[in-house]
């Protein structure tokens, strides 16, 4: 009798560097660090839903770049990087400790917690960087763009924690000029004097990973929209009709922010960038994209939550342009999406923008109840729309000569 193969893993476990052999999947080392943003998400639609002014929506739009930069940041790193190397797994575990306590302030962040945040979110960035470099020895290629990057996070840190420090609109600013920083430095190549310049061909990343890590983001975003429906309906002292009515259309309206997403174009969103000849570009591209696309399911999410609380309460000027941009936001960001994806802006979504904004008047006149079913209804015949029409291929991109 044969004595069965055993399979041994090297010494020291698997290497720090991703095999670029095959399709890279994802881990459940990067499953498990998700769950950290999925109590951010909450966070951020809670923090919105407590005060429908203008200077509260900025201050949560804010935080959400935040979040999202420090999600998308670790995603490539995870792209470039194995998250099962035990190293590389360390590093996971502590920024999830560090991402939970930031989650946990996101709430009084321009209030008593902002120097609490910023000190967060900088060693997130900071941190993360510095752990790549001290191990790039066996992928010395990758270390002009990753001193280029601790270059740019460390002048966004300083201005994270100078707005920590400071209060109100001094903080506000200092934070937006950090944003700003790590969002804008990728789309001109981490440049830094005497450190030059990365070019996007230089990125080897996995697209089908990274653009699956994207759609495993926006199924977090629904998630949090189904647990917030869950949620206000479980909590509703009269399940009676209008209620029950909020609950299908919340619900309803969550499946077809889902159907517009993964029908196709999350699919052929990953056949797009596999097949580029700059991943790199089209990978920050999706970055770009997905950052308003989610924050429409977010603040959908708010929406749902307005609708479920006071279904039979009339409209006013806070509560529509909630119910409006939710779904707005994400079908404008569903359209860009797919022009990467297919070369081209969907009708159906151009069409389904326009009915949106013609809803917002209308919502004004009647009460939550009905504002919700008519911007449910838009996303339903966006997404039959797009379900009946002839499948379009995806585009192939090209690197720039």
């Amino acid at each position: 009798m044969s004595t069965p193969t055993r399979h041994h893993r090297p010494a020291g476990g698997p290497p720090f560097v991703r095999d670029r052999r095959g399709h890279a999947r994802v881990t459940n080392e990067e499953l498990f660090f998700d769950l950290i943003y999925a109590f951010a998400v909450t966070q951020l639609s809670h923090r919105l839903l407590e005060g429908l002014d203008i200077v509260n929506a900025l201050q949560t739009l804010v935080l959400w770049f935040a979040v999202w930069l420090g999600w998308q940041y670790t995603c490539w790193v995870t792209n470039w990087f194995n998250p099962e190397n035990p190293r590389m797994r360390l590093l996971l575990f502590v920024l999830m400790a560090i991402g939970l306590v930031m989650g946990a302030t996101i709430p009084a962040a321009f209030a008593e917690a902002g120097l609490a945040f910023a000190l967060c979110y900088a060693t997130i960035q900071v941190g993360r960087t510095l752990v790549v470099l001290a191990n790039l020895g066996t992928a010395p290629e990758l270390k002009p763009n990753f001193r280029r990057i601790l270059g740019w996070v460390v002048i966004a840190a300083v201005l994270w924690i100078a707005g920590g420090l400071l209060h109100d609109t001094a903080r506000l600013a200092c934070w937006i000029a950090a944003v700003l920083c790590e969002y804008v430095a990728p789309m001109i190549g981490f440049a830094l004097p005497g450190l030059g310049r990365s070019r996007t061909a230089e990125w080897t990343i996995a697209g089908g990973h990274l653009a699956e890590r994207n759609q495993l983001f926006v199924m977090i975003a629904l998630g949090e929209s189904i647990l917030a429906t869950g949620a206000s309906f479980s909590a509703s002292p009269h399940l009676d009709l209008p209620v029950v009515a909020a609950f299908v259309v919340a619900f309803i309206g969550s499946v077809a922010m889902w159907w517009v997403y993964f029908d196709t174009s999350s699919r052929d969103g990953s056949e797009t960038i596999e097949q580029s000849d700059d991943p790199g570009r089209i990978g920050a591209l999706f970055h770009y994209v997905h950052v308003t696309l989610i924050a429409g399911v977010i603040v959908a999410a708010v929406a749902d939550e307005l609708v479920l609380h006071h279904p039979g309460e009339e409209t006013d000027l806070a509560s529509a342009c909630v119910l409006v941009a939710g779904p707005l936001i994400y079908l404008v960001g569903n359209a860009v999406y797919k022009r990467i994806v297919y070369g081209g802006f969907p009708l159906s979504h151009l069409v389904g923008s326009v009915l949106l904004m013609m809803t917002f008047p209308v919502a004004l006149q009647t009460n939550r109840l009905v504002a919700g079913a008519l911007t449910t209804a838009v996303m339903i015949v966006v997404a039959v729309w797009q379900t009946l029409r002839p499948r379009r291929l995806p585009h192939r991109h090209q690197a720039a000569a």
